[in-house]
């Protein structure tokens, strides 16, 4: 078994580091839930058919970990949110996007690219990530979230469209900005 998780982590740690950071935007975070798919990945990799190809496998339980980790923190959120009232004066509280250092290092169009994603659903951010920047096919991609291969097309059609939208509205408003 040693061997099979060796071979998983030297093939594809790299990527699962990234396809979770990209979604979590915290490396203490990305880390933790990293743990938490190797450690699910030891458990039941004996039941792993080879009905799909590891990788597919290995992404596919790191967006479960993944979604079960944004579902714990909305719980305990909502129970923090319980004991306050906090809509007296309008005010909301929202959770702090911690910006990484590697953030820092993108250059100028990946930044961009990067903050736009925030425009997109969690579908949509999902459906770019694993498509365009860990590079899985649309069948892998269909396999790995469990839809349909149209309605991955559409998500992504649409996710494009919004990144489009996104980045010219950040150059016209960069153009403007150097104007004055």
């Amino acid at each position: 078994m040693k061997t099979t998780f060796e071979n998983l982590y030297d093939n594809y740690h790299q990527d699962l580091f990234q396809f979770v950071f990209y979604m979590v935007k915290d490396i203490q975070q990305t880390e933790d839930i990293v743990q938490d798919v190797y450690i699910k990945v030891l458990h039941s990799y004996d039941n792993f058919k080879g009905d799909s190809t590891e990788k597919t496998w290995l992404f596919s339980i790191a967006r479960h970990v993944t979604f079960d980790h944004f579902r714990k923190l909305k719980r305990k959120r909502n129970k923090f949110l319980e004991f306050f009232n906090w809509s007296e004066d309008g005010e909301q509280l929202r959770s702090s996007q911690f910006e990484p250092e590697e953030y820092l290092l993108l250059d100028d169009q990946m930044k961009q690219i990067y903050h736009c994603l925030e425009q997109c659903s969690d579908d949509q951010k999902q459906v770019i990530i694993l498509r365009y920047i860990q590079d899985f096919n649309i069948n892998e991609t269909t396999e790995i979230l469990g839809w349909s291969t149209s309605k991955v097309k559409t998500t992504q059609h649409r996710a494009l469209k919004i990144l489009q939208q996104c980045v010219k509205t950040s150059e016209r408003e960069e153009d403007d900005y150097g104007e004055v």
